[in-house]
């Protein structure tokens, strides 16, 4: 195992972008003969799975039984999820639960049984956790694994720009990876998406800050079909502290008796379904919602109340002593006060879609977890079955199909189809690149202007494709993301970072560079990458939004209310063309 700070290998067998459950059980599950680069853009573990608090669903408790669990995640997904997927889902649930006690998760027990709690929506106690820190007892437990595996070469601090695709036979051949201020295109047998959501398109978030949609704008910009992308889940219940992050207090707080209540302490969700909290995520932030709407001067910055004390306080210090903790961090003793929440975007249910066994619609390019659309999640996600997903379809990729490089002949990344950018008159960067002039020939203010973008993106995302959204502002920011898109094409860090990798390598410092200036080039590596990703999942949130022309799930339409039959279908995307799949088939 490689993990010297300066190292990016040539070739591997495996190229595994990401570092959450999906990323990481994948690497496991991936034969000990190939060698895997794992490639990470931080330290392992930071990922939106380690944040994950609730827990993985399965059906292992005597009275319940996978039908039942199907039968659940095909109500929660409106319609919408695919049948066969949600049924390998299921099924395979208890045999990766016992695979993650083998590795040494420790999940919560009553006596020598695993315990398990009710999860919203959920029509059994099936929802197996270690205490509210699920994720990061999974995520922390795969690290070392992966850690101890001798042909997986971890590649941390590293961005991934591009993927190759050769433009001969359309198959991935391997991704452009920046690290230690070099850039590198690195060949590989087969490509494995693993970068998880992108909730950092939206102003409020649960997500932490690498979730910025890399996997699905990577492939989108290759040419990938993607799939339901307008399907975001809002979580009801994050924390709505003034300056603190929106710090997510988990489902599985309602579900072990938690209120959801206003000033007044009366329990307002009911007015709109009758399993008040505990019905599913989409209906219960509508709720919330609609009711600061109604009630609060300024529903942007109001909150609603999440009232524990139903529990009890020796249940509480048991099951959720990391939200205690994060709560005490922010002046709130939740054995005594209730504490201030109010929805944020959570979990994308679309994405790059996927078979069966991970294969996107390009050869060689695989996706999973949270950026793969496999069919399991529908229009609105049914909690706990995230991490699962990533568990489930992570094992599906043991018997991976590993191109050999002698089949496509020697294909250089020159030939990459990278995008066509306008020609700027008197332009430094229109000529060969003098690689000491790097920072000088890039202005000062172009940085600014990109950190300005990447602040308004998720402004415009959450006032225009939030919880509610109807066609004018919909429109609207369509608009003003191809206004930004226009000016992006024009900075010199654009026409930079595409000419950049028109070659083998380069390296984006000189030899008398400092540790300072290696910090600045990644920070501007990341900052530049990331605000183009994001700007590329904005534009087809809005577009696909705006095409989808009903209500349904994690997408509501004010101006669309309703959910009607000739939308049970999904939303299609391949480069600039949106349209229908045929009618999804209907659970007997």
């Amino acid at each position: 195992m490689t993990t010297d700070l300066l190292y990016i290998p040539d070739r591997l067998d495996i190229l595994v972008i990401g570092s959450g459950a999906a990323g990481l059980y994948t690497s496991l599950c991936l034969p000990e003969h190939r060698q895997v680069g794992l490639v990470t853009k931080s330290r392992l573990p930071k990922s939106a799975s380690d944040w994950a608090q609730g827990g993985i669903a399965a059906a292992i408790d005597p009275d319940d039984a996978p039908a039942f669990h199907v039968a659940d995640t095909i109500a929660a997904g409106v319609g919408l999820c695919e049948p066969d997927a949600v049924r390998v889902l299921a099924e395979s649930a208890a045999d990766c639960v016992q695979s993650l006690v083998n590795l040494g998760v420790g999940f919560d027990r009553i006596g020598d049984r695993l315990a398990l709690t009710l999860e919203a929506a959920h029509s059994h106690r099936r929802v197996l956790h270690a205490a509210d820190t699920t994720g990061r007892a999974v995520v922390s437990t795969l690290s070392d694994r992966v850690r101890q595996r001798s042909n997986i070469q971890i590649l941390d601090d590293a961005f991934v720009l591009d993927l190759w695709i050769n433009p001969d036979s359309g198959r991935c051949m391997g991704a452009s990876i920046v690290r230690g201020g070099r850039l590198q295109w690195v060949r590989a047998g087969a490509v494995i998406l693993a970068t998880g959501g992108g909730g950092q398109v939206f102003a409020k978030t649960t997500n932490p800050s690498v979730s910025t949609g890399d996997g699905v704008a990577m492939a989108w910009r290759s040419g990938a079909m993607l799939r339901d992308l307008e399907f975001f889940q809002f979580h009801p219940t994050a924390l709505a502290k003034e300056n603190a992050p929106s710090f997510l207090i988990s489902e599985a707080v309602r579900g072990e008796g938690a209120h959801l209540v206003d000033d007044a302490g009366r329990r307002f969700t009911f007015d709109d379904h009758p399993s008040g909290e505990l019905a599913p995520r989409d209906v219960v932030s509508r709720s919330i919602y609609r009711y600061l709407n109604a009630t609060a001067d300024d529903p942007a910055e109001a909150h609603v109340w999440l009232d524990l004390s139903p529990i009890g306080t020796d249940r509480i210090r048991a099951r959720f002593p990391n939200i205690i903790r994060k709560c005490q961090n922010w002046g709130i003793d939740v054995m005594h006060e209730r504490i201030p929440v109010s929805p944020a975007a959570h979990y994308w249910m679309g994405g790059i879609q996927t078979d069966l066994t991970g294969q996107t619609s390009i050869a060689g390019l695989y996706a999973v977890g949270e950026t793969a659309s496999t069919g399991v999640h529908g229009a609105n996600r049914l909690a706990s079955n995230s991490l699962l997903e990533c568990l489930v379809f992570g094992s599906k990729l043991a018997n991976i199909e590993v191109w050999q490089p002698a089949i496509e002949g020697d294909v250089s990344p020159n030939s990459l189809n990278l995008p066509n950018l306008p020609t700027l008159p008197n332009s430094p960067l229109s000529a060969p690149v003098d690689q000491d002039q790097l920072w000088t020939m890039i202005p000062a203010a172009e940085w600014d202007w990109i950190r300005t973008l990447r602040a308004e993106l998720p402004r415009l995302l959450w006032k225009s494709a939030g919880i509610c959204r109807e066609a004018p502002t919909l429109e609207a920011a369509i608009d003003q993301a191809s206004q930004w898109r226009q000016h992006w094409n024009t900075l010199h860090a654009t026409r930079f970072f595409t000419t950049a990798q028109q070659g083998n390598s380069r390296s984006l410092l000189t030899p008398k560079s400092d540790p300072d200036d290696l910090k600045t080039c990644m920070a501007r590596v990341e900052l530049w990458g990331e605000t183009r990703n994001l700007l590329d999942i904005g534009e087809l949130i809005l577009k696909s939004a705006a095409f989808r022309q009903e209500s349904r799930g994690g997408h509501y339409r004010s101006d669309f209310p309703a959910t009607t039959s000739d939308w049970r279908v999904h939303t299609l995307i391949s480069e600039a063309q949106v349209w229908r799949s045929p009618p999804i088939a209907l659970y007997p």
